[in-house]
């Protein structure tokens, strides 16, 4: 199973879903694009947060020095992002692949996040509750169709919103993996019992 984690908008936790993704199913990760924050990034957080002795992390295909767009981070970094240099680590076991932000963040003057997902990925969209956020989700969601690729749920990020959540999984019949409660931190026991509440809904997809 390779699932593939975006969000509707930067900063909606897609690290801490990814983070649980990783542990429910000792799955190995790979973030293909990292911007900024290189000694402290999401891989990295992934390695704190899981408990695990099987994953892999893999390592980033482009790493960038600048928190900005990967566009505008390589262009600051004087590269350029090309696609075919993104190359999916070989592995038997589970694959997480975090994204960068949003699904259409560019990665160059071309191609965006979307472009990195292959027909066999399977999506989970991270959704967190905001003034906005059923828009980005149904958004992202029909991007998302459109394109024809496989989404495997949707992960709620932040306290409960039983309206905004309704109305996502009616408009969408999109599946509910699971949410994520405003947690006041995350360690690996806590990312452990996430792992736990999510497992059987990840190995019905």
């Amino acid at each position: 199973m390779k699932l593939f984690v975006t969000g509707i908008s930067t900063d909606v936790g897609k690290t801490i879903a990814a983070a649980i993704l990783t542990q429910a199913l000792e799955a190995d990760y790979w973030k293909p694009i990292q911007a900024g924050d290189l000694q402290h990034s999401d891989s990295h957080k992934i390695q704190k947060l899981i408990s695990n002795s099987k994953t892999q992390i893999f390592e980033n295909s482009y790493a960038l020095h600048t928190p900005a767009s990967p566009h505008l981070a390589a262009e600051i970094d004087g590269i350029v992002i090309e696609l075919e240099n993104i190359k999916e680590p070989k592995t038997i076991n589970h694959l997480v692949i975090e994204g960068a932000g949003g699904i259409f963040v560019p990665i160059n003057n071309e191609q965006t996040i979307a472009d990195l997902i292959r027909p066999d990925y399977q999506i989970v969209v991270v959704s967190r509750h905001y003034l906005g956020s059923i828009n980005h989700t149904l958004l992202t969601i029909e991007a998302l169709q459109n394109r024809k690729v496989n989404i495997a749920g949707i992960i709620f990020s932040g306290n409960e919103n039983a309206s905004t959540e309704k109305i996502i999984l009616d408009k969408t019949q999109v599946k509910m993996i699971g949410r994520i409660e405003e947690e006041p931190y995350f360690d690996q026991n806590v990312i452990a019992e996430y792992a736990d509440l999510f497992r059987e809904k990840l190995l019905e997809i």
